[in-house]
């Protein structure tokens, strides 16, 4: 990335995707709605590996382009700037279970970038952010909804 690309950086945020050993599919649907977030100028991949993680808590990192056939995500490689190291690594591996395979994804939200390139010309400086994950705004909603429901 250059100086001027730095200088108006969007927020930037990491997934881990983890499957069951042998049922990882990275090519299919998620290959491209991933595509479809680059195209439409939403999202910038900045980092994206396969992580394997055998039965006896071994990790194995690799990199995309040696991920074999990646099918439509080979446009991505020549952007990718492999930014996790090796301590990132083993850290997102700590929340995979035993015999599994997960896709890691680091991504420049560039449809915030304009909201944080104008916060930072301001003054201002990020401080905190955070993500409620998916599961758990379903588990609320049901708990409300059974709650309406039995009148409690």
């Amino acid at each position: 990335m250059t100086e001027q690309d730095l200088s108006t950086l969007g927020p930037v945020d990491f997934l881990v995707i983890e499957f069951p050993s042998g049922h990882q599919n990275f090519t299919g649907e998620i290959a491209q709605e991933l595509l479809r977030l680059v195209d439409a100028g939403t999202i910038r991949v900045i980092d994206a590996l396969v992580l394997t993680k055998d039965e006896d808590g071994n990790i194995d990192a690799t990199e995309l382009a040696d991920a074999g056939d990646l099918g439509e995500l080979v446009q991505l490689e020549a952007q990718l700037a492999e930014l996790l190291a090796a301590d990132d690594v083993v850290n997102l591996a700590n929340a995979m279970d035993p015999g599994s395979v997960a896709g890691v994804l680091v991504y420049e939200n560039l449809w915030a970038a304009p909201f944080a390139d104008a916060a930072r010309r301001a003054g201002g400086q990020l401080i905190a952010n955070g993500r409620i994950p998916t599961q758990a705004i379903i588990a609320s909603l049901e708990a409300d909804e059974a709650l309406e429901t039995t009148g409690a």
